[in-house]
């Protein structure tokens, strides 16, 4: 925190204040300006811009607006999806910065552990083992989440992850299997049907 005079002007904020990530979260569509963007590209060498508010419609800045005003070297997230920016010969393709990604495999993780609590180190596990999925190819289209197109495999691991806290806690209701992992992927929903004709 800074010790400042309060500033009414976000912008002038940003330029005083010189923060290294901005996180929009408030619903305040358009809130990351061209001013705002270019301000933290100028005290930033990449500066990290989170755009979580949904709908689209409500977000910050877009993404084309995010690397456009940076000149390519925001990190960048969002709530909702966008289509990736060319910008000259670089594609970016930003990650979707969004609780799909940790509730699906929590929710999981305690139900087939039958844990009676969920407690905050199994959200800072899934945290961890979130990050760990963000790999060379994610960071070099300017990713800082894994794609959505992996979303079953980082929610297995991280339900495993937490139903192993649930385990080594006392707080599953279950007897813990041999292969915590294997025993998630048996309890995940699989959208197949037969074909019956």
């Amino acid at each position: 925190a800074h010790e400042h005079a309060a500033i009414d002007d976000y912008a002038e904020a940003v330029r005083i204040l010189r923060p290294t990530a901005i996180i929009g979260c408030a619903g305040q569509a358009n809130t990351f300006t061209q001013q705002v963007l270019q301000t933290m590209a100028r005290q930033n060498e990449r500066p990290i811009v989170f755009a979580l508010s949904n709908p689209t419609i409500k977000a910050e800045c877009t993404a084309q607006q995010a690397y456009e005003w940076s000149e390519g070297r925001a990190i960048f997230a969002s709530g909702s999806p966008f289509e990736p920016v060319q910008l000259g010969n670089n594609v970016y393709v930003s990650g979707q910065g969004n609780n799909a990604y940790i509730f699906p495999g929590v929710g999981l993780g305690a139900v087939v552990s039958r844990s009676t609590r969920v407690t905050d180190e199994m959200f800072l596990a899934a945290a961890k083992v979130l990050a760990a999925q963000v790999n060379d190819k994610d960071l070099a289209l300017g990713r800082v989440y894994p794609s959505l197109s992996r979303i079953r495999e980082v929610s297995a691991l991280i339900a495993a992850e937490v139903a192993a806290i649930a385990y080594r806690q006392g707080l599953a209701q279950r007897d813990e299997p041999g292969d915590i992992l294997a025993d998630i992927r048996e309890h995940m929903f699989q959208p197949l049907y037969p074909h019956y004709a």
